[in-house]
């Protein structure tokens, strides 16, 4: 029925969304974990920048689920 393809579909949709949403935060922390233990302050910067944008990803994403 037309239903349960709805379904089917907002089923498939989620699973994708939450693989994305644990891909985005796997990168997040680390991304978190190299800016932390890098000695070198640029290169720390760009780190901690990467997992920023990851966490603008990570919410982006996650807003879609409300």
């Amino acid at each position: 029925s037309a239903a349960s393809d709805v379904y089917k579909r907002q089923e498939k949709e989620l699973s994708v969304l939450n693989d994305l949403l644990t891909e985005e935060d796997l990168l997040i922390k680390k991304f978190q974990m190299l800016a932390e233990h890098t000695e070198d302050q640029e290169i720390s910067a760009k780190f901690t920048e990467i997992s920023q944008k990851h966490q603008g990803h990570f919410n982006s994403l996650y807003a879609q689920l409300s």
